[in-house]
């Protein structure tokens, strides 16, 4: 990828009399980074912004311009403080050769996710934003649990999830697009959801309006659209962009790493390459805000621990007897719960032992009260 599309920046001497901006504004600089970074300036380091990161090196753009710098000083065991894009990071001042990344600044928020290793690590996907810009596209049959599995990561995040339906142009249905905008409202409550066309333009500006402010990362499948969205916000052709396949509306990954960009509205986006797993990492905070009718609902249950399913006196699920929540939901729900209960447990041998107690305690319940029913002898 060319930098070509990171405007230019202010030389580090500039005096504050031109009362020019700072020459990180664009890049999400505010007085809480400098005032984090105030520690480290009698040392001669620059500040920086992550803008990418590859194979050990990555590209911090800074007052003096985007510098390639090794990021070897910050290789921790703790997969998740590694260096990513969207860091704040302490670089080796100039005329150093080879220049390093010595720290890292406290992130804000940090989109994280399960990896597929067997040893329970997560993985940072981008740091330090304020909006997780979720990409579902409309032309493909929509899988609302995948959406719920990235709002909760996103709320986890400390981020404001938006989804963005895209591709709205190839639903030709008035009816069905406002259907399917229904489902995934049902789906995300108290989150926007947009339905976008970067054909025609069709929501691009309120997307803009959404966006312009702080720093947005643009999640999804590969294939949803994720490289022309952002192709769209940044105004010139930045990422790379291929064709999905037209059997089903899945694309090869055309973005390959995470690369900070630019807004010509204000505003920074983190393009990401597509997400074939979405696996939950500690997000039990987030699942509760995702299903936030549940955890509602959950509070007239007779039990406080009630995990509706046949308990007396659930209120869940006489709201699903009722009609007043959907089948689907719950058991999506119970599905994202105990999922994100077992990836805690297994980085806590503690906590892995009171599920596992509490599992064989509910085993034991359930058959007793299948026995008292059929009248057999415990």
């Amino acid at each position: 990828m060319s930098f070509s599309a990171f405007p230019d920046v202010s030389p580090a001497g500039t005096s504050p009399s031109d009362a020019l901006p700072h020459p990180l504004a664009a890049y999400g600089w505010d007085t809480g980074w400098e005032d984090a970074f105030a520690s480290h300036r009698a040392t001669g380091a620059v500040l920086g912004r992550v803008v990418r990161v590859d194979r050990g090196l990555c590209d911090v753009v800074t007052a003096e311009g985007v510098v390639r710098a090794d990021t070897e000083f910050v290789v921790p065991r703790d997969p998740m403080k590694v260096v990513c894009t969207g860091d704040w990071a302490v670089v080796d001042p100039a005329g150093q050769d080879p220049r390093y990344v010595r720290e890292l600044l406290p992130r804000r928020t940090a989109f994280v996710r399960s990896t597929s290793s067997k040893r329970s690590e997560g993985q940072v996907l981008a740091a330090n934003v304020d909006h997780a810009v979720i990409a579902v596209s409309l032309a493909v049959e929509l899988d609302l649990g995948r959406v719920e599995r990235y709002l909760a990561l996103a709320w986890e995040s400390g981020a404001r999830p938006v989804v963005v339906l895209s591709k709205a142009d190839l639903v030709g249905d008035p009816v069905v697009l406002a259907h399917l905008v229904r489902d995934v409202e049902t789906t995300a409550p108290g989150v926007p959801v947009l339905t976008v066309s970067a054909h025609t333009g069709e929501g691009v500006d309120h997307l803009n309006s959404l966006v312009r402010r702080g720093t947005s990362v643009l999640l999804g499948a590969s294939g949803a659209g994720k490289s022309t969205l952002a192709n769209t916000l940044v105004g010139v052709d930045a990422m790379d962009v291929r064709a999905a396949r037209d059997v089903d509306g899945k694309g090869r990954h055309t973005t390959t790493t995470r690369n900070l960009l630019t807004l010509p509205t204000g505003g920074v986006l983190i393009d990401t390459p597509g997400l074939r797993g979405v696996g939950l990492w500690d997000a039990g905070g987030g699942v509760g805000q995702v299903f936030s009718e549940i955890e509602e609902l959950a509070r007239d249950c007779r039990f406080h621990d009630c995990a509706h399913d046949a308990e007396p006196g659930c209120a869940v699920l006489a709201a699903v007897e009722d009609g007043a929540l959907a089948v689907r939901r719950l058991d999506s729900y119970r599905k994202l719960v105990r999922e994100n209960e077992w990836i805690v447990a297994k980085s806590d041998a503690r906590l892995r032992a009171e599920i596992r107690r509490e599992w064989k305690a509910k085993g034991a319940e359930g058959r007793a009260r299948r026995a008292a029913k059929r009248g057999w002898e415990v």
